[in-house]
């Protein structure tokens, strides 16, 4: 800017008569009339000549590519064969897209990507700490699109939508055979605007329409619980925009209620905004102390220290397991080399870089890797993960898969479905004999038990209801027994 305003400055400066009149006398060469013409005249064609030779070259046209951006020229001259040669006309939006999509794909990292306008909008929609609809988990079961539950303070809550409400309709269209997906993408709509469902409650046969006005729905990030040992279990499922302010609360709310000690669970937890990681850690960590240190492709780190404010100190345990990725894995790199937090869990997924997202004007969105981060104590944890200081690992029926409710599962059955239902039913005491993928008689006949137990039907075979209650079931046991969770429970009750 101080060149320009110069450069401006001596443009626009007088000039002096003076230093005119002390200047070297100039040299002239001298013409005759005849011999001008002739000169004026052969640089012209000269001149002319140039150009020709510049815009044909034979029968082929030359395009001109700025000296900078020569890289691009085999780009231009594969669009321009395409666009003129090929047996049909081209799209060149698609053409373009995927070319940027080459781009990305050339770089070899599964971290950086480019998104057009739709797949943005769903990234963009996934880091919101909200969302525009009626607010309510929806699931799809037996070919219907049941409400699993209503979100608190939602427009869906007030309108009266219940658990187990199934949804028949949305403004008039059947969701029969409709995935929860695309039942979703008819009930999500702008703020302010209707939207009217047709609902099949219980056992009756009629019908409950509702127009419910959409809203803006937050999501929820933080989730935490406190029993009377007053250790609080507070599960963070991802770092959104207003995540750091969701804990802040819950922190605030146990401490009101006597907290001692702090279970920090970042487990499946794949990550998302950096700030949200920093200002999460921040609670945490002393003022002064490194938080993370970020590395760009030039110079040295960028080293991000904890800043003022209310600090909440208990002692504290983070949960990871391969499931923790990214910015889970800054937020327990920082508290166990800056704050002293013991890690309990499993090695972490291993993401030691850092991307930026930026918008293009037609809404698609280029997602890339510029840096990598590494630990106050300078660890780069990239493909290597974050070791756990006391190793837990998930019991064998963690690993049961979900089963298709639509899928009958009797004896003489050989399956993966089977072996998954006979870890679950093991897990809740039942006898199934050699888990296995064979559907036998033990099966059978730990099935029928499972079934009396949960007033079912005693069919002996698992589907639909059944299906839905083991696996339930499982998830209630997990909840309840979570082995990790009881460690770190048991390592806080005993510091």
């Amino acid at each position: 800017m101080e060149e320009q305003n110069q450069q401006e400055k001596e443009t626009h400066q007088e000039k002096d008569p003076q230093q005119e009149q002390n200047k070297p006398a100039k040299r002239y060469i001298r013409l005759k009339p005849f011999n001008f013409i002739m000169l004026m005249v052969f640089t012209i064609l000269f001149t002319a000549g140039l150009t020709i030779f510049a815009l044909t070259f034979g029968d082929k046209k030359v395009v001109e590519v700025p000296t900078e951006r020569q890289e691009f020229s085999q780009l231009y001259d594969a669009y321009d064969e395409l666009k003129e040669k090929y047996y049909t006309d081209i799209d060149d939006k698609k053409i373009i897209h995927g070319a940027i999509n080459g781009m990305f794909e050339a770089l070899d990292d599964p971290y950086s990507d480019y998104m057009e306008k739709e797949e943005a909008e769903q990234f963009n929609s996934e880091l919101s700490s909200s969302f525009q609809g009626i607010g309510a988990e929806i699931q799809e079961r037996n070919g219907n699109i049941v409400v699993v539950s209503p979100i608190k303070n939602s427009p869906a809550e007030k309108a009266g939508l219940l658990p187990e409400d199934i949804i028949v309709s949305v403004d008039g269209q059947s969701l029969q055979g409709m995935s929860a997906t695309e039942a979703v993408l008819l009930i999500r709509g702008k703020k302010g605007t209707p939207v009217t469902l047709t609902i099949k409650r219980g056992n009756s046969e009629d019908l409950i329409e509702m127009t419910i006005i959409r809203d803006d729905i937050p999501i929820e990030t933080v989730y935490g619980e406190m029993g009377d040992d007053k250790i609080a279990h507070i599960q963070i499922t991802s770092f959104s925009e207003n995540t750091a302010d969701e804990l802040r609360k819950l922190l605030d709310q146990y401490e009101s209620e006597g907290m001692k000690s702090i279970i920090l669970d970042v487990r499946q937890n794949p990550g998302g905004y950096l700030n949200a990681a920093i200002d999460i850690s921040n609670l945490f960590i002393d003022e002064g102390k490194t938080i993370v240190k970020l590395q760009s492709r030039k110079g040295e780190p960028e080293v991000v220290l904890s800043e003022g404010g209310k600090k909440y100190k208990y002692p504290i345990i983070v949960l990871i397991d391969n499931g923790s990725a990214s910015a889970s894995e800054i937020l327990a790199g920082a508290l166990k080399e800056s704050a002293g937090a013991t890690l309990v869990g499993l090695t972490s997924f291993g993401k030691g870089t850092v991307q930026t997202v930026t918008q293009l004007p037609d809404g698609s969105n280029l997602k890339y890797t510029t840096g990598k981060w590494l630990t106050p104590k300078g660890n780069w944890i990239h493909e290597k993960g974050i070791k756990p200081d006391v190793e837990v690992q998930y019991p064998e029926y963690y690993s049961a898969t979900y089963i298709d409710p639509n899928t009958e599962l009797k004896r003489g059955v050989v399956s993966n479905y089977v072996k998954s239902a006979e870890l679950m039913l093991d897990a809740l005491g039942y006898n199934v004999g050699t888990i296995d993928e064979t559907y036998d008689a033990s099966t059978e006949s730990a099935v029928v038990q499972f079934q009396r137990d949960h007033g079912l039907e005693r069919t002996g075979a698992i589907s639909g209801d059944t299906t839905y209650k083991l696996m339930d079931a499982l998830r209630e046991k997990i909840q309840k027994d979570d082995p990790q969770v009881l460690k770190a429970k048991e390592l806080l009750q005993n510091q």
